[in-house]
């Protein structure tokens, strides 16, 4: 009897271990290293898979969750006005517009959530000043998964820029297979705003919706008036 009752506790404390722990594999063990728990838990995201006696990864709301909570601890529009060195009373031709999306490329991890949406481990926020005679743009892309930083500026006289248009296209991301224990690479259709001038495109990632509809309208509205 008492073989019998340290067998069962033996099994029960095997089955809390397990549903403590998660399912890491070699290639997230390594992934992890060095990571702050908010990133391992975002590394576990992309690439750990729901699994019977073992801890679950967060799910597609708690790793939004984590983006929003970045944003809102960050005043963008405040950092680009400080980084172009300008003051908002000389952008005041037309209101800012800013723009924000996952980023998929092949430097941020990607999958499809459980409601059918990609999502990456990068993510851009983009915003946009009109002058007079130019227009200002700052990019700031971050890593979820990482502590990389990335910010741009960039500035475009009106003459010029060819167009303001949405870019709808399919990139080539790294998506983990847990089958093999490496990413493999996978298509992923996304939407980016784009500015063109002559030999070149400044894109920026991009949610479409009413609001980025409206600004594009604007923007090309602006560029029309400028060109007459």
């Amino acid at each position: 009897m008492g073989f019998i009752i340290f067998l069962v506790a033996l099994v029960a404390l095997w089955i809390w271990w397990k549903m403590s722990h998660y399912n890491d594999s070699v290639w997230v063990k390594n992934r992890i290293k060095g990571r702050n728990d908010e990133q391992k838990a975002v590394i576990r995201y992309f690439c750990n898979e729901s699994a019977c006696l073992s801890k679950k990864p967060i799910s597609d709301g708690e790793y939004e969750d984590i983006v929003r909570n970045f944003l809102s601890q960050n005043d963008f529009k405040t950092k680009a006005l400080n980084k172009i060195g300008l003051d908002e009373d000389q952008v005041k031709e037309i209101e800012p517009v800013h723009f924000e999306g996952y980023l998929f490329d092949k430097d941020a991890l990607a999958k499809t959530g459980e409601d059918g949406l990609w999502r990456s481990s990068k993510y851009q926020v983009s915003w946009l000043f009109f002058s007079d005679t130019q227009v200002y743009v700052y990019q700031y892309t971050f890593f979820l998964d990482e502590d990389g930083r990335k910010e741009r500026t960039e500035e475009y006289f009106y003459k010029d820029i060819t167009n303001f248009s949405t870019v709808s296209d399919t990139e080539e991301v790294p998506q983990y297979d847990p089958k093999q224990d490496k990413t493999t690479l996978v298509n992923v259709n996304s939407n980016r705003f784009a500015i063109t001038v002559p030999g070149d495109r400044f894109y920026c990632s991009m949610e479409q919706n009413d609001y980025t509809e409206r600004s594009i309208q604007g923007m090309k509205a602006k560029l029309r008036e400028k060109k007459s």
